[in-house]
């Protein structure tokens, strides 16, 4: 199906969404103004009736559709969507068919295992300082397509997920590839197929530059990159401090987006870095990525560090090599999408400092299965219940680090929500039970 104009080409077609999250209802939104005729559909569509059930009734509705708009968490080869296709339905993602030559020509794509949101971050506050218009959507904010918001000019920083990646059908012109380990097996089948899918995006038609953190794991499937490849890595520590970012992975985020803001402007890296540098300082850091959150004690020797944005092993990885030196309680676990925990029980066990470590969720249970008797461990249930305990561990000083290396979703809506929840109990600490259930609202943790 012809997308030259994007979704105008879908007046008065009949057009499936399946998924009613988020993406589905600003798809919704932006597909009324050019069709009545919306097939909705989840697999739990709860007490809605305008919202059919995928098998009960859904799956056939979609399959009577001129093209199904997929949200990103239905995996693209679940057998009922690839039954779907097998009729001859065309089923994508409202990213793609958003990204038509007018949109496409001005996205810049930031995809990767950990940084993404950093990275998108930070290049939006580079063209805000450099007073070049750019917004930040995708993953970090809101879809491009959003009808509230005003695309008509200026830089698309789009955050994309591999679930999103794999599904572009022509590359923007600049794309960004922050790191690769290993997330969402769960959702793509193998290692070797999120990788893939993760890079996929820099080998589909269309001129673009492919920039790309120069690491191992990416030196290691080079023959999976297409366009016009940029490697970088850091090489402005001062202007990371001052942008009040913490650690050499943050040194490699702020040149990507660097090296993003010089390739859409046509100037050179350090030029830019030169003319940011004077208003770092103003630059706020994402709330969930190594973010300091203090206690409810006026004297309190325990740091206790929100990095809920690290769902995944990697970024977890690159928090606890932070604090080498330091007394160390892990918090981690959440929702198992089947990854492989070894590289962070290899290094947590690689500690010499004390390390004791508190899991959460049905991950954790892996995670702490994967550590053996290496490290001690030990389950939690809430994150009260955590917090109290890696004061005890801690003694009154040390690190208490809220790096989850798993998404939040066996409890929580998402990670936001996780992370709120964390910053609740540490600033719980050392209040009365009357004024505990004040703040929270007398309600149990999610």
């Amino acid at each position: 199906m012809s997308r030259k104009h994007g979704f105008l080409d879908l007046i008065d077609r009949r057009v499936g969404v399946w998924g009613i999250g988020l993406e589905g209802r600003t798809t919704i939104m932006a597909l009324r103004s050019v069709t009545a005729d919306i097939v909705m559909v989840d697999d739990n569509p709860g007490e809605s009736a305008q919202i059919l059930k995928t098998d009960d009734g859904g799956l056939e509705a979609l399959a009577t559709c001129d093209i199904v708009f997929k949200t990103p968490g239905i995996p693209r080869r679940r057998p009922d969507v690839l039954a779907l296709e097998a009729q001859g339905v065309y089923v994508t993602s409202a990213l793609n068919y958003y990204m038509v030559p007018f949109f496409r020509e001005r996205t810049i794509a930031v995809t990767g295992t950990k940084g993404k949101s950093t990275v998108t971050s930070l290049s939006k506050f580079f063209f805000d300082v450099l007073d070049v218009k750019a917004l930040a959507v995708g993953n970090i904010g809101r879809p491009p397509y959003d009808t509230t918001l005003d695309t008509s000019e200026g830089w698309l920083v789009t955050e994309m997920s591999s679930f999103q990646t794999v599904d572009i059908e022509d590359a923007p012109p600049i794309i960004a590839i922050t790191s690769l380990g290993s997330d969402h097996l769960d959702w793509h089948g193998s290692q070797e197929q999120y990788v893939a899918d993760k890079l996929s995006i820099t080998t589909k038609p269309g001129d673009h530059v492919t920039i790309v953190h120069d690491e191992p794991s990416l030196r290691a499937e080079a023959d999976q990159l297409g366009g016009n490849v940029i490697w970088v890595s850091g090489r402005h520590p001062e202007l990371t401090s001052a942008l009040g970012l913490l650690g050499e992975h943050n040194e490699n985020n702020v040149e990507m987006a660097l090296t993003i803001v010089a390739t859409a402007l046509q100037r050179s890296v350090d030029d830019i870095a030169a003319e940011v540098t004077p208003r770092a300082g103003e630059f706020t850091p994402l709330p969930g990525r190594l973010t300091r959150v203090t206690s409810g004690l006026p004297e309190d020797a325990v740091t206790y560090i929100d990095d809920g944005l690290a769902t995944s092993v990697t970024p977890a990885i690159a928090a606890i090599t932070l604090f080498v030196d330091q007394p160390l309680v892990l918090l981690c676990g959440g929702f198992d999408r089947g990854v492989d925990y070894a590289p962070l029980s290899d290094a947590l066990a690689s500690r010499t400092a004390p390390t004791h470590v508190l899991t959460l969720g049905p991950a954790g249970e892996r995670i702490g299965e994967s550590l053996g008797g290496r490290v001690t461990r030990e389950a939690v249930a809430t994150m009260d219940e955590a917090v109290a305990r890696a004061r005890e561990v801690l003694s009154g000083s040390g690190v208490m680090l809220f790096s989850p290396a798993a998404p939040s979703f066996d409890r929580y809506t998402n990670w936001e929500e996780r992370s709120k929840d964390f910053t609740r109990a540490v600033s719980a600490t050392g209040q009365t039970d009357d004024e505990t259930d004040e703040q929270s609202g007398n309600q149990s943790p999610a």
